[in-house]
């Protein structure tokens, strides 16, 4: 057997605690120090959330006790047993009920003497490794830093799951301790006070410590040993250099030598001897007999299933993160994600790095990207993030980083952060406030823009699955991190009305000469194909400039807290400021055109003005439209259609501030002078004015009122916002199209509304509860109940409309307006 050594050594000492006798051992009591007892309860009932961590803690301890060894024997090789490697091994030894038994860890370092025993675990915060690591940076050695934590808080870990502890030590030698003897330390979980005693069963040791626990009943799943691999694995998998083995059972297939017999040789026999008879002369002819197989039987041996002890070795390989990227493979880069967090989906990226924080702590760590965002992602305000797993010399400390965590937009990293040193003087599970804790979101982040800078140059295409997953994530990191902002804002993409992945970096690079604006149109859960077909794109786009479509509700927000990009600002398209950058080129015969063309329309525009009052704040000829008739723009500080929705969806309170509704009033009405609508508004207007001494016709003034008024919603509608009311606004619309159809406007509906069956029961209606009970009397007679009346048939419904005199406008007329 591979491990037969170490099998053979075990045996030696699988004689453990609570199957020696030990009543005539002389025995020396103590009591705990500084109040032990109590500030151990607090341990074991506080300072640790779960009792699984009692494992991990030992672990620790005992590779603490085998680097102590490794440092002393830099010094003196003499106090290192070659025939005795260093180790850590686990057994767990059942009842025969089944109920309860002994856990027992055993390490080959440096040991303790009796002195040893009381000072480091009969004295709670007292740390043997902090006075060795001072001694051993007196002695200028190297590797001292590779040590965890304090020995005597972990160790008492070790109640969490037993009631009873024995720690037996036997020291190396040493010029003050020669012939050292093997001691043990005893104590229970209730005790104020401890033992120390020689080991009855003497030396069993050589140098080391074994740590026997007497498992409660209700902690017996500590006894099993694929829960024992399985917690190995979590936390101390990687926490050593030294091999932890632990004790197993496996079944085997082996001969049955019961089932030989003298008559059924085995195979595995040595021949037999050859007979003097078939030893022939050298001259005697040599006759060859051929004997065929059937003159030969040969028999198969039996074999039978046993089960036998086996030392399996849990940490074989080193952590990933400790090996050179270029000795690690995709493949095993993708099953150490797998294993470690529990997924099935390879990732879609990953980033080995290390570096060092400001405060001298050394740190290891590979960022993963996971195949998908988690579901719940945006249903949070906060993300919970476990993704994180901090381990400080190969031990996994804790995935819960509290207010140190990655912020909400990157929360579905998955991280191993590895760092030579922290100070864990309490509990692992309790990190002490430091730079490094600070600083590690820093890191992560930045090497995460690292690995996604270098993937969308590298890789586009696995960059676009990248960003179809996680670009909103990366838009919100960017709206909330103004540390980050920019970087972030580099990583984003957007579909525009020339391409479908554009950067801000290659928007800047194919902007047009002269171009002074970073142009975009934003509207939440529109499609790009309808944001192309906007009226505000229509002639930005006619130019041959690009124009960012925005559909997510991100976008608007991240482009205005950005306000420019490189030296152009950003300017959507749907506000007032348009501009192009080359209206100086024919700046005389635009404003010249301009301002016949302002003359010209100067009644339409007043007349708007009136009528659009409540509406918008101004009315003006607009430069932007190409063949809409009309539009509604925002101010530069109003609201967009687009910021609207979100705000009125975002906070029902909030939308009824002033601020709110003031930014929402910025609103102007544009007017396309080169519309045919346009034009022939402008001739009904210029009809319908009075001659002097005349007063204006009153049919013709509520005509144009009404198909003004439908001309303003329908500009509201197609410049994305909601009209005041919808109801109003289709009945005006039905109104013209029964003009058009030649449909009187006082045709009714044929119209039958079937009534409602009568009341099953009135509601003063009172059921008699008491009849058996009521004295005998004449009843009173009751009150009639009122019925309630059917509802009126059809016949005699009646519906009053608004009485409107027909006007006599030719089919089609209006089409000039």
């Amino acid at each position: 057997m591979r491990y037969g050594w170490l099998l053979s050594f075990s045996l030696l000492a699988w004689r453990s605690f609570g199957q020696v006798p030990d009543s005539e051992v002389p025995k020396q009591k103590h009591d705990y120090q500084s109040d032990v007892a109590r500030m151990r309860k607090i341990v074991v009932n506080s300072l640790y959330s779960n009792q699984d961590v009692f494992l991990r803690e030992l672990l620790s301890n005992a590779n603490d006790a085998l680097e102590k060894l490794r440092i002393v024997s830099l010094t003196n090789k003499d106090i290192v047993d070659p025939s005795q490697p260093l180790n850590i091994t686990i057994r767990a030894v059942k009842d025969e009920e089944g109920t309860g038994g002994r856990l027992i860890i055993t390490d080959t370092g440096i040991g303790m003497s009796p002195d040893d025993l009381t000072r480091n675990l009969g004295t709670l915060a007292k740390s043997g490794t902090s006075e060795f690591l001072a001694k051993a940076d007196s002695l200028d050695t190297s590797g001292g830093g590779n040590l965890i934590g304090q020995f005597g808080l972990g160790f008492y870990s070790s109640f969490l799951v037993a009631d009873q502890v024995y720690v037996a030590s036997i020291p190396t030698k040493s010029e003050t301790n020669p012939e050292p003897a093997q001691y043990v330390f005893s104590s229970s979980a209730d005790d104020s006070s401890f033992e120390i005693y020689p080991d009855p069963r003497g030396n069993t040791l050589g140098h080391g410590t074994e740590i026997t626990l007497v498992i409660r009943p209700d902690a017996s799943q500590f006894l099993n040993t694929d829960r024992l691999k399985e917690l190995v694995e979590k936390h101390s998998s990687f926490s050593t250099a030294f091999p932890i083995y632990l004790l197993t059972q496996v079944t085997e297939e082996v001969i049955d030598e019961d089932t030989l017999t003298e008559d059924e040789p085995s195979t595995a026999e040595e021949p037999s001897a050859p007979s003097e008879e078939s030893v022939l002369d050298d001259d005697d002819d040599v006759v060859v007999e051929e004997v065929s197989e059937e003159e030969v039987p040969t028999k198969e041996p039996k074999v039978t299933t046993v089960t036998v002890d086996k030392w399996a070795h849990l940490n074989e390989q080193p952590p990933l993160w400790m090996r050179d990227p270029k000795d690690v493979t995709n493949e095993q880069y993708i099953e150490f994600y797998k294993t470690t967090f529990k997924e099935d989906e390879a990732p879609l990226a990953w980033h080995h790095f290390q570096g060092e924080s400001g405060d001298g702590i050394h740190f290891k760590s590979i960022i993963y990207i996971p195949h998908e965002l988690n579901p719940e992602f945006w249903s949070k305000s906060t993300s919970d993030n476990k993704g994180v797993r901090l381990m400080v010399k190969r031990v996994f400390i804790t995935n819960d980083l509290g207010d140190d965590a990655l912020p909400k937009w990157a929360s579905w990293l998955k991280v191993i952060v590895d760092a030579d040193d922290l100070p864990l003087n309490v509990s692992r599970e309790t990190l002490q406030s430091t730079r490094f804790l600070k600083t590690l979101r820093s890191f992560v982040i930045k090497h995460l823009i690292k690995l996604m800078t270098r993937i969308a140059q590298d890789d586009p295409d696995k960059y676009v699955e990248i960003i179809k997953v996680y670009g909103n994530a990366i838009k919100l990191g960017a709206v909330e991190s103004t540390k980050e902002r920019n970087r972030l804002a580099v990583l984003a993409r957007w579909p525009t009305n020339l391409r479908n992945f554009t950067s801000l970096d290659e928007y800047y690079v194919n902007r047009r000469q002269g171009q002074k604006q970073v142009f975009f149109h934003a509207g939440v859960g529109a499609t790009t194909e309808n944001l192309a077909k906007s009226i505000f794109v229509e002639k930005v786009h006619a130019r041959g400039y690009e124009v960012f479509l925005l559909s997510e509700p991100l976008d608007e927000i991240l482009f205005t807290n950005l306000g420019q990009w490189q030296d152009i600002r950003f300017q959507d398209v749907a506000k007032k400021g348009l501009e192009f950058g080359d209206e100086e080129e024919d700046l005389e015969a635009e404003k010249a055109k301009d301002e016949e063309l302002a003359t010209r329309f100067q009644p339409l525009v007043d007349w708007l003005k009136q009528e659009t009052k409540d509406v918008v704040i101004d009315v003006t000829l607009s430069k932007r439209l190409v063949t809409s008739p009309c539009a509604i723009v925002a101010d530069t500080y109003g609201y967009s259609a687009n910021m609207e929705r979100i705000m009125n969806a975002q906070n029902a309170k909030q939308a009824q501030g002033f601020l709110h509704e003031m930014a929402k009033k910025q609103k102007f009405l544009e007017i396309n002078p080169h519309s045919p609508l346009i034009e022939g508004l402008l001739r009904r207007v210029e009809q319908i004015a009075p001659e002097e001494g005349e007063e204006i016709d009153p049919d013709a003034e509520a005509e144009l009122r009404e198909v003004t008024s439908i001309l303003i919603d329908s500009a509201l509608v197609r410049s994305g916002f909601d009209v005041a009311d919808p109801s109003v606004f289709f009945t005006r619309v039905d109104r013209v199209l029964r003009r058009s159809l030649g449909v009187s406007e006082l045709a009714e509906a044929d119209i039958f509304i079937k009534p409602a069956p009568p009341i099953a029961k009135p509601y003063n209606a009172v059921e008699e509860t008491e009849s058996e009970t009521a004295p005998e009397s004449e009843p009173a007679e009751p009150e009639p109940v009122q019925e309630a009346e059917p509802a009126q048939p059809a016949e005699s419904l009646s519906i009053e409309l608004e009485s409107v005199e027909e006007i006599d406008i030719p089919l089609g007329g209006h089409d000039e307006l």
